[in-house]
Formats: C-alpha cells, structure tokens, sequence
C-alpha cells in the first residue's frame, strides 16, 4: 500500500503542476474567467494571481520558512506513512493527499518563490486556493475522520488495577499450592 501512495502522491503532483502550467499560460495575472454563473450570480471563477505568503497572504515574503517547514513536514509525512504502510488505506491515502499538497505548493515557491492561486468560489468572500490546496484540506479531513472514529490503536497506556493485582497474586499462590503439593 505504501508504494500505492507514493504513486497517489505523484499523480495528484502532476495534476496539480498540469493545471498551474495551463493557468499561467493562458491566464494573465489578475485576468479573471467566470466559468459557472446564474444570470447575474457568480458561482466560480477562474482567477489567477499570486501568492508570496501562506494562506490568506500571511507571511508574505517569508520564502525561507515557507520552504523550510514544507519540507520538514512532507518529509515526516512520507516517513510516517512507509511506518504505517501495514495500516488503513484511508490514513495512507489522506496522508498522501496532504503531502502531494504541500509539495505541489513547495515546488511554486521554489521555482517561482510565490504559488499560482486560480480557484475562486464567488457566493463567499474566500481567498484564491488552487488544486494543491485542496488536496491539503481533504487530506486533513480525511485523516481527521480516520484518527477520530477509525482508529483502532490503544491510546491509553494499560495500567494495573487492584483487582488485576488480586487475580495475579491468586494465580502465584494457586500455583505455589500446586508445586508446594508435588
């Protein structure tokens, strides 16, 4: 299954890189297309523009960081992922999908040292988000559904009880009495 999500993590790379290359070569920098609109509403549109910081533009010029860190934690992500490749599919898939994310961003701001935004949502006032960014938040959704309801892991340290204390000093004395009677 492992090598199943590195396969995941390049194809979502892929596309994600394919649709930025389309955007940017037939898009100018604030061009803006509507693609599905209801007479006079706005639904979605594409809209290319730039972004130099992280979500909702914080950090602008923080390129260092905002490679660094990426980097960090794709690197933690697949780590984690090749440790738990015996496990559910889902958290190798949605673990997949927050890495491919974050590396499709990395490599923007590493060739480009901003990331091409062009998905708009029009009914709410939302930022610019791109194929890379949804792959993030669905992965982390989806692996937040896995940790709280799927996982089956013990997550309690199992400590003794008094009553486990009694069982077992029963069990020695029973078999004390046995060896004692031999």
């Amino acid at each position: 299954m492992f090598a199943i999500s590195l396969v995941v993590i390049a194809g979502l790379i892929l596309i994600d890189q394919i649709i930025k290359i389309i955007v940017n070569a037939n898009l100018s920098i604030g061009e803006v297309v509507e693609v599905i609109k209801f007479g006079d509403t706005k639904i979605f549109s594409l809209d290319h523009v730039r972004n130099s910081g992280a979500a909702w533009s914080m950090m602008q010029g923080k390129t260092w960081f905002l490679v660094g860190v990426p980097l960090v934690v794709c690197a933690l992500g697949v780590y984690y992922m090749y440790r738990q490749r015996n496990n559910s599919k889902l958290q190798l898939i949605s673990l997949a999908m927050l890495v491919a994310g974050g590396i499709g961003n990395l490599i923007d701001r590493i060739r480009l040292h901003e990331v091409i935004d062009y998905i708009k949502f029009e009914p709410v006032n939302f930022p610019v988000f791109n194929f890379a960014d949804i792959c993030v938040v669905v992965g982390a959704v989806l692996f937040a559904v896995y940790i709280i309801f799927l996982d089956k892991t013990d997550k309690k340290p199992k400590t003794e009880t008094k009553s486990d204390e009694n069982v077992k000093l029963s069990q020695n004395s029973t078999e004390s009495a046995e060896t004692n009677d031999e």
